[in-house]
């Protein structure tokens, strides 16, 4: 999938390491899903095909606000 094909939620959140595309981002796809992009965590070691990320909770709060929760 191809980052044209999501929804942008959230905005630039700002930050020392913050350009147009490299911040804290939640996305949201066709099939209603959402898409995450985040500092890669080393939290645990997800199964196979998983993957984990690290997103300041204002960011998931601003993605709500956008959706209308």
């Amino acid at each position: 999938m191809a980052r044209e094909e999501l929804i942008r939620l959230t905005g630039d959140v700002g930050g020392p390491d913050c350009d147009d595309d490299d911040c804290p981002n939640v996305y949201r796809a066709k099939s209603g899903s959402f898409v995450v992009q985040g500092v890669v965590s080393d939290a645990f070691t997800p199964p196979d095909g998983e993957g984990l990320v690290e997103i300041p909770e204002h960011v998931l709060r601003e993605a709500v606000r956008v959706l209308g929760w």
